[in-house]
């Protein structure tokens, strides 16, 4: 931990350390790079995170990040407001945009069900997906949540509290690989995934 009274270019390296798969070799890299910007390019760059901060806030339908009262997503007359598919992470939603193929809307958990990582049911917007069900809109609800260990418990939990409420659950097609992430799979996967999803 660095003192107070530690170089900026320290603190600032510190930080980029901080950001999920960076490291102090990368993170110093990074904080170089920073400091060869322009006076006008880091003002920006400072000014973009601290623009995400104060304007960027959770969809009030399903839990995306979002600048608006409803994200374009949720807002957007022409998607299919009965069929929800339930995501991890924002990440997953641009991963199944990409397949041009899907025409409903999401809801994203924020996360899985991890006992060992002291993550349960009460820390993901499931009690959010619940209200939605409720309120009648959704016929179906694809579970497309990662095929982990984590990822199925996740969708198996939820598939029982949306199994009494009437609602048509599926899991997406195997075609994913078993470990993988969404995020990084290619369209055509994720759109046979899609395609051949199955009820849960």
């Amino acid at each position: 931990m660095a003192e107070t009274n530690a170089l900026p270019l320290v603190l600032l390296t510190e930080q980029f350390a901080k950001l999920p798969g960076i490291g102090m070799k990368s993170a110093q890299r990074l904080a170089y790079h920073v400091m060869r910007m322009s006076d006008k390019d880091a003002e920006a760059f400072a000014n973009a995170v601290l623009n995400v901060h104060k304007n960027v806030h959770l969809c009030k339908e399903c839990q995306n990040y979002t600048d608006r009262h409803l994200c374009p997503i949720c807002d957007d007359d022409r998607r299919d407001h009965g069929v929800i598919c339930v995501v991890e992470s924002p990440q997953d939603i641009t991963a199944i945009e990409r397949t041009g193929e899907y025409k409903g809307v999401y809801h994203v958990l924020h996360g899985l069900i991890s006992p060992i990582n002291g993550v349960s049911p009460d820390d993901l917007k499931i009690k959010e997906l619940l209200a939605r069900i409720n309120s009648g809109i959704a016929d179906e609800v694809i579970m497309a949540t990662n095929p982990t260990v984590e990822g199925d418990a996740t969708a198996f939990y939820i598939s029982k509290l949306l199994k009494p409420l009437g609602v048509k659950v599926t899991r997406l097609a195997f075609g994913l690989p078993i470990g993988g992430q969404l995020e990084y799979a290619d369209e055509i996967t994720l759109f046979k995934a899609l395609e051949n999803r199955s009820e849960i």
